[in-house]
């Protein structure tokens, strides 16, 4: 008896520490998705010396383009304070496309609707917290400097 008690106990210990561990969901809404053409990619940052660098995001998803708006969901992702980029590929080339000027051809955005003057914003102006205790929903919209 006391050998079940203290197996049931232990187990019960086991998957708190378990669920404990866990980390809570991110939903990140990209809006004002303006076609079906092409896909919509995030990036997640989890710092000011990573931002902009895709290669360096915590997290890279890409879906198929849905006019409107899509959704991405991060599972267990851990406390920390994050900043989201995305961009409409279009053309599915798989880089954002800009003009001769260097300004994007293509819809993009960051989270807290950030704008930058005269490029990206900065991480600051586009992190947020995540406590990773209990989901979180995010949107932002995209942006198209040639409308059609």
């Amino acid at each position: 008896m006391i050998r079940t008690r203290t197996l049931t106990f232990t187990l019960s210990l086991l998957l708190a520490a378990v669920a404990a561990a866990s980390a809570a969901d991110l939903t990140i809404t990209v809006k004002d998705i303006r076609s079906t053409d092409g896909s919509v990619l995030i990036a997640v940052y989890d710092g000011d010396a990573s931002f902009m660098n895709p290669p360096q995001a915590k997290v890279r998803r890409k879906v198929n383009a849905s006019k409107g708006e899509v959704k991405f969901v991060i599972h267990d992702l851990p406390a920390g304070k994050y900043a989201v980029s995305s961009y409409h590929d279009e053309n599915n080339n798989g880089t954002l496309d800009t003009n001769s000027l260097g300004v994007p051809t293509e819809g993009y955005g960051f989270s807290n609707d950030a704008q930058g003057v005269a490029g990206p914003p900065k991480f600051a102006q586009a992190a947020f917290e995540f406590d990773g205790q209990k989901d979180k929903a995010i949107s932002f919209s995209l942006n198209y400097q040639n409308q059609e």
